[in-house]
């Protein structure tokens, strides 16, 4: 990927990816929204998606986000931490190549 900030919010680990999200639930619509940062300066991955953050919901409708936007299977995307939180680290299993390009499009990072 060229012209691709320093700071993205995921990193390779072997023959894998661990991706960093801020979740927002209750949103108008489902959406990737870009590359944020946190108060400390790291990067994520901002979503919004509609469902409510009540049994998993939230965090099933992000993975259906993920999955639908990175044309990876529901399976591929996993929970590391964060359940409970708004900040997740997910780990995204698949070609580490492909994946990076298409968060690069999904995330509008050029």
């Amino acid at each position: 990927m060229t012209n691709v900030p320093e700071n993205l919010p995921w990193r390779r680990r072997g023959d894998h990816l661990v991706l960093t999200v801020r979740l927002t639930p209750k949103a108008a619509r489902d959406e990737i929204a870009g590359v944020g940062a946190l108060s400390d300066g790291r990067a994520v991955l901002q979503v919004r998606v509609r469902a409510l953050p009540q049994d998993g919901a939230a965090n099933e409708a992000l993975v259906e986000v993920l999955a639908e936007a990175l044309n990876l299977p529901r399976t591929a995307i996993r929970l590391d931490s964060g359940a409970t939180g708004r900040v997740k680290c997910l780990r995204l299993s698949g070609d580490p190549s492909a994946i990076e390009a298409a968060l690069g499009t999904a995330a509008k990072v050029t």
